[in-house]
């Protein structure tokens, strides 16, 4: 399994300020290994950010994205003391949700 997401989350005046930081290779299946055999692509499809049940943030990604890929955000409603949960997808199923809570 991949090293914990890194979730930062802080409240603000107009809204909570996310920052997430995911481990993973995100492999595109261009590249080649030493022997030249290509590297099978391995990258995260799909990515929520939940607050109190409600999702905050969605998005897809595809091979382009670079590895150990950053998020930056806002979103309002949130306050200091809730809970945030990160959950990511990749093309292989691997699956990864982490919370943290927000500052």
């Amino acid at each position: 399994m991949t090293e914990p997401t890194r979730i930062r989350a802080t409240a603000q005046a107009d809204g909570v300020e996310v920052r997430v930081l995911m481990t993973h290779e995100m492999e595109t299946g261009q590249r080649k290994d030493a022997a030249g055999k290509p590297i099978p692509a391995h990258f995260i499809t799909n990515v929520m950010v939940r607050h109190a049940g409600r999702v905050v943030f969605s998005g897809e990604f595809g091979p382009g994205v670079s590895k150990n890929p950053f998020l930056l955000f806002k979103f309002a409603g949130g306050k200091k003391g809730d809970e945030l949960e990160v959950t990511w997808v990749d093309n292989k199923g691997q699956t990864r949700t982490d919370k943290a809570v927000i500052n």
